[in-house]
């Protein structure tokens, strides 16, 4: 049997036409600079602690209430993409996230901050399933590895050159400037994709069901939830268990009525893409690995600063050079996925990125900055290696008319665990440091202790997606199990 992409490539299939490229490029770059956001508070949040007067487990919901958003909007994609044409859901996309954006630099304190990166996540939820899709639809088999590639770049270096970009901004102009550096690019991108986007596929009429989206917020919303009060409220709390119960009991909900549903061609997530094995599996995978990407993105420059003591602007250009590898990378990762499959990239992925963490899980309050810096590219390698084939190899192995479930249910799943990651690993830290005070720990060598405890658990989650790498097939559409 041959690698995932040689057979198709026999066939040469044609090159794309003007249009299609021109609508492919104007989507790669609106949803660059919305997942920008996912991490552009980074290296904002010890600055917004402090200005905003908040604690780490409240200001943390400024990311984890971010990436909520979307995996409580994301579900809703799948239908809207079938029933929207792709023009007006682009600008329905693009105009929440420029106003939110408008709304989050005239902010006046924390709780308006906070109801602006919602509406910014409602914008940004839309894009990323609708790109995908689109260039499932559009791009032959063959060539998919490729254009999945630039879409890593999307995934992975935008998150990554936040903390530069807000660094750079922060040392010069204040936190406000983040987004007002943000806003003209947003409504410049928001204007040229009116003009230039055209409808890709064709719509339906199906109406919505409400329930699922009610239960979906339940669900999704009670789960990352209970796990942001982990570190502040305590295992013993009532509202913690009450909210974690909520969320398991809202999603096994959700699902029972989803397959419901479906016999019906009325879901709002079409469940049965649960059937293909490598779609199963390479969804499973992105999940933790979204999770330790915006975990430790978001503990990492909490690290730097209070810990090491650089400054906002130092910090931002020691995560530089990772975001540039991830970019200059990820052309060649998806080239190497068309003619080697997914497996055993992988493989030196997944390997990576646990390496990485565990050489981090070694930090204490006197690691040189460039121990810091080859640990970051290291990890920066790492998730390089490893969204291309998850996404090509997972969104590969369905049926045409289930990719746009598939995409909507990869976005799900991975903001959602995202949000459960920056909300688990926090919770961690915050506690561990909570107890180190408590016992009379200097402020420093407590916020250390709460780094470790964290690092370490990123550290262990990791092993499991170097098991599962193993365990990837070879990309191709397969039959449902």
């Amino acid at each position: 049997m041959t690698s995932a992409g040689v057979s198709d490539a026999v066939s040469s299939p044609p090159a794309l036409g003007r249009g299609d490229r021109t609508v492919i490029a104007v989507l790669l770059v609106a949803t660059f600079v919305v997942v920008l956001n996912e991490t552009i508070m980074g290296v904002a949040l010890p600055v917004l602690l402090d200005e905003l007067h908040v604690t780490a487990s409240v200001g943390q919901w400024l990311t984890a209430g971010f990436l909520l958003t979307m995996s409580v909007v994301i579900p809703v994609t799948g239908y809207l993409i079938q029933r929207v044409p792709t023009r007006v859901l682009y600008g329905v996309a693009m105009s929440l996230f420029s106003t939110g954006t408008l709304l989050a630099a005239l902010a006046p304190g924390f709780v308006v901050l906070l109801g602006a990166r919602v509406v910014q996540a409602c914008g940004t939820a839309i894009m990323l399933p609708l790109l995908m899709t689109t260039v499932m639809t559009l791009v032959p088999a063959a060539r998919r590895g490729a254009l999945m590639g630039n879409i890593s770049i999307v995934i992975s270096v935008a998150p990554a050159i936040g903390p530069t970009v807000s660094g750079v901004v922060l040392d010069l102009f204040g936190w406000r400037a983040m987004f007002w550096v943000v806003l003209p690019i947003a409504l410049a991108t928001l204007v040229l994709g009116l003009r230039r986007v055209t409808s890709v596929g064709e719509t339906s009429s199906t109406p919505i069901d409400v329930g699922s989206v009610v239960l979906s917020v339940f669900g999704f919303g009670g789960l990352v939830y209970g796990l942001s009060s982990i570190g502040h409220a305590g295992s013993a709390s009532t509202a913690l268990w009450v909210s974690l119960t909520t969320g398991v009991l809202g999603i096994a909900l959700f699902v029972f009525r989803q397959i419901s549903l479906q016999r019906r061609e009325r879901a709002l997530l079409d469940l049965r893409t649960f059937r293909f094995r490598t779609f199963t599996l390479s969804s499973g995978l992105m999940m933790v690995m979204m999770a330790l990407l915006l975990g430790v993105a978001t503990i990492l420059p909490i690290y730097l600063q209070n810990v090491l003591k650089l400054d906002p602007l130092a910090t931002g250009l020691l995560l530089l050079p990772g975001g540039l590898l991830m970019g200059l990378l990820a052309p060649l990762v998806g080239r190497l996925y068309d003619r080697l499959g997914p497996r055993v990239l992988l493989v030196v992925g997944t390997v990576a990125t646990s390496g990485s963490l565990w050489f981090a899980s070694t930090f204490d309050t006197a690691t040189p900055t460039a121990q810091v810096l080859v640990f970051h590219l290291a990890l920066s390698l790492g998730l390089a290696f490893s969204f291309t084939p998850l996404f090509s190899s997972g969104l590969g192995a369905l049926p045409a008319r289930l990719y746009s479930h598939g995409s909507a249910i990869f976005s799900t799943t991975q903001q959602l665990a995202a949000a459960a990651g920056v909300a688990l690993l926090v919770s961690v830290m915050s506690a561990r440091t909570a107890s180190l005070t408590a016992s009379g720990e200097p402020v420093v060598a407590a916020d250390m202790g709460g780094m470790h405890l964290a690092f370490l658990l990123a550290a262990v989650l990791s092993l499991v997606t170097v098991a599962g790498a193993f365990a990837i097939g070879k990309g191709k559409a397969e039959s449902p199990a």
